[in-house]
């Protein structure tokens, strides 16, 4: 697809986790959750190193178990409540480059998007090629207008919480996107610049809601699961 350009995929797997402890290998329908990331990103088998970011030695062995390479752990400093995924990527080139290998592109793939498939990655990608991006994130409709949304006084009051000429049919109003988190394809040039890829040449992915699902809480977890167990 993209000739003799390296792509790099990047799956971000912190073992600390409030919400929900130890998300990233929790079991869903029996594989754990960074493994559907590992498994899509082998299926679209375009990339030349599939790379698990953990900073735990037993999330390392569940990637490997299921094909990913994991040549180093995270720095504890970048597996905190605060890091953000662009940390790990900065560091997973920096580290790859050490090691004498390049990248062109980086595609990163958030365990806690099960749903996403191959035909998504390779959808980005095509994407990214078509339109000469420099990045490429995915989104989904949002379930929720958000012009139905406003701020509350503080006795509750709901006067005038919808405004006049927002009080029309749905399909009347505006369509909202919203970032979904399991899509995120960048040069890798760009990113070792700035983490802010909103300012760069960037283009929506457009997913459907039902493989947009983002595992942050248990109820997400269970829709993940009932919708896997309903497509199987």
């Amino acid at each position: 697809m993209f000739g003799d350009k390296k792509i790099l995929a990047i799956i971000p797997a912190r073992s600390g986790s409030k919400g929900l402890p130890n998300k990233n290998i929790l079991p869903l329908n029996g594989i754990p959750l960074l493994a559907y990331s590992v498994l899509a990103a082998k299926e679209a088998g375009v990339f030349d190193e599939i790379f698990v970011s953990t900073d735990s030695e037993e999330y390392a062995q569940i990637a490997l178990q299921y094909g990913a390479s994991v040549p180093f752990l995270r720095a504890k400093e970048l597996a905190a409540d605060h890091s953000s995924s662009w940390d790990c990527v900065l560091e997973a080139l920096a580290k790859y480059q050490e090691m004498g290998r390049d990248f062109d592109y980086v595609f990163l793939l958030q365990p806690t998007s099960p749903l996403r498939t191959a035909e998504d990655i390779l959808g980005a990608l095509q994407l990214m090629k078509d339109k000469n991006a420099d990045a490429v994130v995915g989104v989904c409709e949002a379930e929720y207008n958000p012009l139905h949304c406003n701020t509350l006084p503080e006795d509750f009051s709901m006067k005038n919480f919808i405004p006049k000429e927002v009080l029309k049919p749905r399909q009347q109003l505006p369509k909202y996107y919203r970032i979904n988190g399991a899509v995120y394809l960048v040069k890798s040039a760009n990113i070792m610049v700035s983490q802010n890829i909103y300012d760069s040449n960037v283009f929506a992915y457009v997913m459907p809601r039902e493989r947009s699902v983002d595992i942050d809480h248990l109820v997400d977890f269970m829709t993940a699961e009932s919708m896997l167990k309903r497509s199987k």
